[in-house]
């Protein structure tokens, strides 16, 4: 079972990330491969947060392996842990199986547990980021071979924090895509919807003229603050985004 994106281009996204006057760390289990930037070293409260909510969706699989698999949305269950109510949740918004939320999932819950003990917190999970900070960031797009590819990013304000900035591609790493995007990178509240939308989205782009396409798509999408589109030396843009050059 894969549950946390990979990518063979990982350490060249993961350079897109600055976060100063923060301790940075990385810790990986099973599939979940982190990098966590906090006020200090949270190591050990990291990897109990990573077993518990595998566990919770793991467990929660063995009982509904329909969740695993399905591409499409599954009911609310109530039951459920949150967890996997909030993958669900993602899922019916962005029209989606659960399992397209689940690194943003993984990567929310423990940056809120992570929270108690650090008044800043950076996740990446698999391109996937959880983010609550003090200052203003930039996250550089990694967009493969694309020219646009950690050539522009998105200004992050502190104000608007905490929130989900989540990538999909349908030419870099090997999570399950539909199109052919380069990136696609979604800003929402929720990083599990940020997650979801971004798979939804990029699903619906595979040529350049589908930006537009996804860019439509993605303002049906409840709860969406803005999105960004590259596909090869294009792109294009929605919502209370800033772009920047880098």
């Amino acid at each position: 079972m894969n549950i946390a994106k990979k990518a063979d281009h990982r350490t060249i996204y993961r350079n897109r990330i600055t976060a100063k006057g923060l301790i940075s760390y990385s810790l990986v289990i099973k599939e979940t491969d982190l990098l966590i930037f906090a006020d200090t070293q949270l190591r050990e409260e990291t990897k109990k947060a990573v077993l518990h909510y595998r566990y919770q969706i793991e467990e929660y699989i063995r009982r509904f392996p329909d969740f695993l698999y399905s591409l499409t949305p599954l009911p609310l269950d109530d039951s459920a842990p949150s967890i996997v109510k909030d993958m669900m949740y993602a899922a019916i918004l962005a029209e989606v199986g659960p399992m397209a939320s689940v690194a943003g999932a993984i990567a929310e819950k423990i940056g809120n547990d992570l929270l108690k003990q650090s008044s800043q917190i950076v996740i990446e999970n698999g391109g996937d980021i959880f983010l609550k900070v003090s200052k203003d960031l930039i996250i550089g797009i990694y967009a493969g071979t694309s020219p646009l590819s950690n050539k522009i990013g998105l200004k992050i304000a502190s104000d608007i924090t905490p929130l989900g900035v989540c990538t999909s591609s349908g030419t870099v790493g090997h999570s399950l895509s539909f199109g052919k995007s380069d990136a696609v990178t979604v800003i929402a509240k929720s990083t599990p919807l940020a997650d979801a939308a971004a798979t939804a989205i990029g699903n619906l782009v595979k040529v350049k003229k589908d930006i537009e396409r996804g860019l439509e798509y993605a303002q049906t999408i409840k709860g969406i603050y803005g999105i960004l589109i590259i596909v090869d030396d294009q792109c294009g843009a929605w919502g209370n985004i800033e772009i920047v050059s880098i």
